[in-house]
């Protein structure tokens, strides 16, 4: 038998201590191999990263995705969308859309055929540090945030209180420090924010000072487009550094559901296209509320929905670069309450990426979202299924993965810190499983069998995979019970506010001290 502390330190290097021969086997010593692990890998080594392609979940056959393609066609030409604001309604009849008696704008088949033939195709959503560009093609999966909580979860007393601005800077500084999370788009409402021009401008800023990585954010207002785009230019280094490299997404719900424009909304988008911002084209219904209450016809509107955005987009601006954001969501349909952390909710994401791969649109959808209250095993359940298939169905954005409570009402700067670990075992089951002519070699069970230590603890090859075959969590715990015991049984939750203390500790501004006063001396900025 091998003794137990050889085990340890065989299998996890730098945990356990080793018998002497052991060491003797292997030059160097635990100190070189501790060293070595600390080293960081490069990228293309790494075992996880952004954009790993996905699409091993299907829960559509290619029938059913067809049915579902032409169920949309005909919605649109049929039943169409009404209240389409007069700029629209310009726009829109003048690519070939019809505006009926009632007022409702219907897409013939051949519009929107044509309209996908000239759509943008492998976009990608720029970072103003290049290294976190995201290369939207094919099934190529990202893991960011999303959504618009209005509360604050405090993790240790359960009270729920009003997010601010300062909230919405501290949660992008994590996520700039978090690998799993690839993109910040706005999570929570400025509440301390009274004027809602100085909410979006502060929204904006509160993302761009915390993270380099790709932004996503919203305006509550047409008029607010403009002293937005004043401020991302300032950012950018001017107007012409900005079209270069947009870094900037617009979260867009330009349909309020069931077949309906909003008006802001879509003046706003119109604005946004003609600056160079990409889209998020939003649809946001609720299964069995605002959209039906089957899966495959909530998926059905919510195509017809964003194809409409589709034509829209590309009859402002033909070729700007648009996410195809079918966002059905789901009701327990006891209450009408929003369940987005269900299997259903699971269901309709994947259902949707798989149509996102049948038009070949860059596509994003919600996973993650946890209806429980708190960072407990009930947001552990539902953030990890609804996550795990998003990334095995293919989906390019998985929006709202991490952090938010209580079916969007409130956000967890802890749940973040806890989420990375998820999206991390998440993505690693997007990657698969490498089967290769070395990963199928019998020499490595040749050298352990015949007349070797009969084991495969603290092989060259075991060794040489633990950072790039394998994945290991930051804060969830894999000591055994005595171990745990030993280092004074350490609570989940407790490393997970220690480390995020520690990000916010040394996680500084993202934006230069001199643009950074600029800014502060043009918009009233509410955060540190």
């Amino acid at each position: 038998m091998i003794p137990e502390n050889q085990i340890v330190d065989a299998a996890l290097p730098g945990i356990g201590e080793t018998c002497e021969p052991a060491r003797a086997r292997r030059a160097g010593g635990r100190a070189a191999r501790v060293a070595l692990r600390a080293a960081p890998l490069a990228e293309d080594k790494r075992p996880i990263r952004p954009g790993m392609s996905g699409g091993q979940y299907r829960p559509l056959s290619d029938a059913g995705m067809e049915k579902i393609h032409q169920s949309a066609l005909e919605a649109l030409e049929v039943i169409g969308l009404a209240d389409a604001p007069p700029s629209g309604v310009e726009i829109l009849t003048g690519a070939g859309a019809i505006r009926g008696d009632d007022g409702r704008i219907r897409f013939p088949r051949a519009l929107v055929e044509d309209m996908l033939a000239v759509a943008a195709r492998n976009i990608t959503l720029h970072a103003r540090d290049p290294k976190h560009d995201m290369h939207l093609s094919g099934t190529n999966v990202h893991f960011g945030t999303a959504g618009a909580a209005v509360h604050i979860v405090d993790p240790i007393t359960h009270d729920y209180r009003e997010s601010t601005a300062q909230d919405l800077y501290d949660g992008a500084r994590l996520v700039d420090n978090l690998d799993n999370i690839h993109f910040y788009q706005r999570t929570m409402v400025c509440r301390d924010v009274k004027d809602n021009r100085e909410m979006d401008l502060n929204t904006l800023y509160a993302c761009l000072a915390g993270t380099k990585k790709h932004v996503g954010t919203s305006f509550s207002d047409p008029a607010h487009v403009a002293d937005c785009f004043e401020m991302l230019h300032m950012v950018a280094g001017g107007e012409e550094k900005w079209l270069e490299r947009p870094f900037v997404s617009n979260s867009n719900c330009f349909v309020v559901p069931p077949m309906k424009f909003a008006e802001e909304s879509c003046i706003t988008m119109e604005d946004c296209v003609r600056r160079g911002m990409p889209m998020l084209l939003l649809s946001a219904g609720q299964a069995g509320a605002t959209a039906p209450a089957p899966i495959a016809l909530a998926i059905v509107q919510a195509v017809a929905e964003c194809l409409a955005g589709v034509v829209y987009v590309n009859a402002i601006k033909k070729g700007a670069p648009a996410i195809f954001g079918t966002w059905p969501f789901v009701s327990d349909l006891r209450t009408g309450a929003m369940s987005g952390g269900s299997a259903e909710q699971a269901l309709l994401t994947a259902g949707c990426a798989q149509m996102h791969r049948f038009y070949d649109l860059p596509g994003g959808a919600a996973s993650g979202i946890s209806d429980s209250k708190l960072p407990d095993m009930q947001a552990g359940w539902e953030q990890g299924i609804t996550n795990a298939l998003a990334g095995l169905s293919g989906l390019n954005l998985c929006y709202e993965t991490v952090g938010m409570h209580a079916s969007l009402l409130g956000f967890c700067l802890e749940s973040l810190v806890l989420g990375d670990d998820i999206l991390g075992q998440a993505m690693r089951l997007v990657r698969g499983i490498d089967v290769t002519e070395d990963s199928t070699s019998i020499e490595a069970m040749k050298q352990v069998c015949l007349g070797g230590p009969g084991h495969y603890l603290g092989t060259d090859q075991t060794l040489g995979l633990m950072q790039t075959e394998y994945v290991y969590p930051k804060v969830g715990n894999r000591m055994s019970p005595k171990e745990w015991v030993e280092a004074g049984q350490p609570l989940l939750l407790d490393t997970a506010i220690a480390r995020k203390n520690a990000i916010l500790a040394s996680a500084g501004c993202q934006v230069s001290p001199e643009i950074d006063v600029a800014i502060r001396k043009r918009f009233n900025i509410y955060f540190r």
